[in-house]
C-alpha cells in the first residue's frame, strides 16, 4: 500500500471525457505532470482536458499527455460567484466523466460538483471530502515528500499506473519557430553556445541569490567558456535580472519580461544551461533535459527541486533553512553562504557531463 489510500478507485471501463484541473503556478504545474501522464497511461484512449489559468495553460499544452486545455479566466469571465457559474455550465455541457483535481482548494471541488460531474476524484484538503465522490486522504507523510510525488500518489491511489516517464515538456513546431526567430534577432545561431540564468523567483526575496553573484558567474562562463547568456524571468523579475545585466563586464542578453512564456520555453530549450533559484523557470527547465544548477536558500529542495539526474542543487543547510519564509527574518546566511564558486563548479560539472561544445 503506497503513502496514502482511497476508499474506492476510479472506474476503468465507459470513461471518454477526464477533466484535470492543473494547480495555479508554473512550477507546481510541472511537477503535476507525472501524475498526468499516469492518469494517461490508465486511459490512453480517453480524451483528457486540464482547465488551468491562463498563465500555466502552456505547460499543460506542451505536455504529450494532454489533448485539450480549457482557460479559467480569473480575473476576468470565471471571478466572483457568477464567474464560478458560468464555468460550471460550460463544464457541465462538456459532459465530462471524471474529474481528478489536483488543485488543493474547495473551490475546485464546488465548481466541479456544481457542473454536475459524476465522479470527482482528489485529496480531501481543504474540507472538500464531502464534495468528492472518490476523496483520497491527504496524510502528512505525504505533504513531506516531492511534490511531484505528492501528484502521483494521489492517482496511483485511485487506481492509475505509475507512468512510464517522468516530466516531460515537449515544445512544437511553433515553438521551434519562435526560437529561430529570437536567435536571429540576437545575432545567435544553432552553434552557438547559450547559457540561461533567471535570477528571479516568485514568493519573496528569501527565494532570489544575489545580483551580483549571478552576475560574477556570467562573467566568468563568457570570458572562460565564450559562452552567451541569456537572462530570463517575468515582468516581476524585471528589477532582478536588470540588477544583473548592470553588474556584468559583458553583454547579456535580457529576455526577462520581454518574453510570453511559450517563448521562454522555446528559447530555454536552445540552452546548454541553466542557472536558477528555485522557480517556475528551473522546473521548465529540467522538464525540457536542460542541464540546470539550482539555487536553494528558504525553500526545500527535498520536495521542490528539478526532478531528473541532470540537475545539481546547490543549498547550504544552515540550522533555519528551509524556513519557508518569503522574507529573511535573520541574517539570510542560507544564501550569503552560497558562493559565486559554488555555482561556477556546478555549471562546469554539468557541462563536462553533457560534454557540451563549449567545454571541447
Amino acid at each position: 500500500m503506497g503513502i496514502v489510500n482511497a476508499k474506492k478507485q476510479l472506474p476503468r471501463e465507459g470513461i471518454k471525457k477526464i477533466l484535470v484541473r492543473g494547480t495555479n503556478w508554473i512550477g507546481d504545474a510541472v511537477m503535476t505532470l507525472p501524475a498526468v501522464a499516469a492518469i494517461r497511461q490508465t486511459y490512453p484512449k480517453t480524451a483528457i482536458t486540464v482547465l488551468a489559468k491562463p498563465w500555466v495553460a502552456e505547460i499543460y499544452r506542451l505536455s504529450p499527455d494532454v489533448d485539450h486545455v480549457l482557460i479559467f479566466e480569473e480575473p476576468g469571465l470565471h471571478e466572483g460567484i457568477m464567474g464560478k457559474f458560468r464555468i460550471a455550465s460550460m463544464l457541465k455541457a462538456a459532459s465530462f466523466d471524471i474529474a481528478i483535481l489536483l488543485q488543493n482548494a474547495i473551490e475546485a471541488a464546488i465548481i466541479t460538483w456544481l457542473a454536475d460531474i459524476p465522479i470527482r476524484a482528489g485529496y480531501d484538503s481543504d474540507a472538500r471530502g464531502p464534495l468528492l465522490t472518490h476523496p483520497v486522504h491527504r496524510t502528512h507523510a505525504v505533504r513531506q515528500i516531492h511534490q511531484t510525488d505528492y501528484y502521483l500518489e494521489m492517482a496511483k491511489a485511485l487506481g492509475c499506473s505509475p507512468p512510464t516517464h517522468g516530466v516531460i515538456l515537449k515544445p512544437d513546431t511553433s515553438c521551434d519557430m519562435i526560437a529561430e526567430t529570437l536567435l536571429k534577432k540576437y545575432g545567435l545561431g544553432p552553434q552557438d553556445s547559450i547559457i540561461g540564468i533567471a535570477p528571479g523567483a516568485a514568493y519573496g526575496p528569501a527565494k532570489r541569490w544575489f545580483p551580483d553573484g549571478f552576475a560574477s558567474v556570467a562573467d566568468r562562463l563568457v570570458a572562460d567558456l565564450s559562452a552567451h547568456i541569456i537572462l530570463f524571468g517575468s515582468s516581476g523579475d524585471l528589477d532582478s535580472a536588470e540588477s544583473v545585466r548592470h553588474m556584468t563586464r559583458h553583454t547579456v542578453i535580457n529576455l526577462a519580461g520581454e518574453s510570453s512564456l511559450r517563448e521562454a520555453i522555446a528559447m530555454i530549450a536552445c540552452c546548454s544551461l541553466f542557472i536558477s533559484n528555485d522557480s517556475g523557470l528551473m522546473h521548465i527547465s529540467a522538464a525540457l533535459g536542460v542541464p540546470t544548477v539550482a539555487i536553494f536558500g528558504s525553500t526545500n529542495p527535498a520536495t521542490t527541486s528539478p526532478v531528473g539526474t541532470n540537475n545539481i542543487v546547490v543549498y547550504k543547510a544552515v540550522p533555519c533553512s528551509p524556513c519557508l519564509k518569503p522574507v529573511c527574518p535573520t541574517d539570510f546566511q542560507c544564501m550569503i553562504q552560497i558562493t559565486p564558486d559554488d555555482v561556477y563548479e556546478a555549471a562546469c560539472k554539468l557541462l563536462l557531463n553533457r560534454h557540451a561544445p563549449l567545454l571541447h
